[in-house]
């Protein structure tokens, strides 16, 4: 379902005349979603995201009898305008409820936008690096997660809040197996496990042969070989990474997005390519 099916056909005086007269501007300027982007500038285009947001649940309320609409807790003013518009326009009686946000242990938004998204799609986001990403967790941030995002007992949960040190590690590699599990089954889940416990056995050293792998040329770009390798989200992605100082090559920091792995890097026909601390990936000459 695209919203561009029903946003596109919408002519603007008319949209403003039938829904616009529904909004208060004093109300929409009172709303956290955009008192606090005030001080920095709100765009036109912005300021009228809510209108066009609060139009689709009320398209879909029309098309599909659509009762509630689902978000993060930032999309409160958006939702609850949505549930007035058709009630006004409409008297429709529909709902919306949202989500705590998940972000970082500063307190960072986890998205596409914040730059740190993790992707369901496993085309995206490999279930071994989708659980390599959770066993990494910050440690402020276990168990948030595990309350938020995992089906394990509360009792289970509140024991482990009291875990020190290396306790820790346990609480992650937990938090990583249950939550690839919910999303990518439990053999993927179990595979994963094992390859990451695998890669660090000999006395804390790579264990290349637990290390996944990816049939590569040579001459392309880093960029090229971290979407292969689905290492990164998006080229955009790659870049910020690699900027960043978080990508190597054979150990190396690479520098610029630009550089092309030749056959030189191929040591016995491999290259080992690290994203961030822990995302190990190997790519096999071909």
């Amino acid at each position: 379902m695209d919203e561009n099916d029903w946003l596109l056909d919408l002519k603007l005086v008319e949209f403003m005349r039938d829904y616009g007269v529904h909004f208060s501007v004093n109300r929409m300027l009172a709303a956290e979603c955009y008192k606090s982007r005030l001080a920095d500038g709100l765009t036109a285009f912005e300021f009228t995201y809510m209108l066009l947001q609060a139009y689709d649940f009320l398209h879909l309320n029309r098309k599909y009898d659509c009762k509630v609409q689902m978000g993060g807790n930032d999309q409160w003013s958006n939702i609850i305008t949505g549930v007035e518009l058709a009630r006004r326009v409409d008297g429709k009686q529909v709902y919306g409820f949202t989500l705590n946000l998940l972000t970082t242990g500063d307190g960072t938004k986890m998205g596409k936008t914040a730059g740190n998204a993790v992707w369901l799609d496993a085309e995206k986001t490999s279930p071994y690096d989708f659980y390599q990403y959770w066993r990494n967790t910050e440690d402020v941030t276990i168990i948030r997660n595990l309350k938020l995002l995992t089906f394990l007992p509360m009792e289970e949960i509140n024991a482990m809040a009291k875990w020190e040190g290396a306790e820790l590690n346990k609480a992650k590699e937990i938090l990583a197996y249950e939550i690839t599990k919910i999303v990518h089954g439990e053999v993927e889940a179990e595979k994963a496990q094992t390859a990451a416990k695998a890669l660090f056995a000999k006395g804390g050293e790579i264990d290349l042969e637990s290390v996944p792998c990816t049939d590569i040329p040579a001459g392309l770009t880093i960029i090229d070989i971290l979407e292969r390798m689905k290492l990164s989200p998006s080229r955009g992605e790659s870049r910020r990474l690699i900027a960043q100082g978080g990508v190597k090559v054979n150990g190396e920091k690479v520098d610029s997005h630009e550089y092309v792995v030749g056959e030189d890097d191929f040591k016995d026909g491999y290259v080992l390519i690290l994203k961030g601390k822990k995302a190990y990936h190997r790519g096999r000459l071909v």
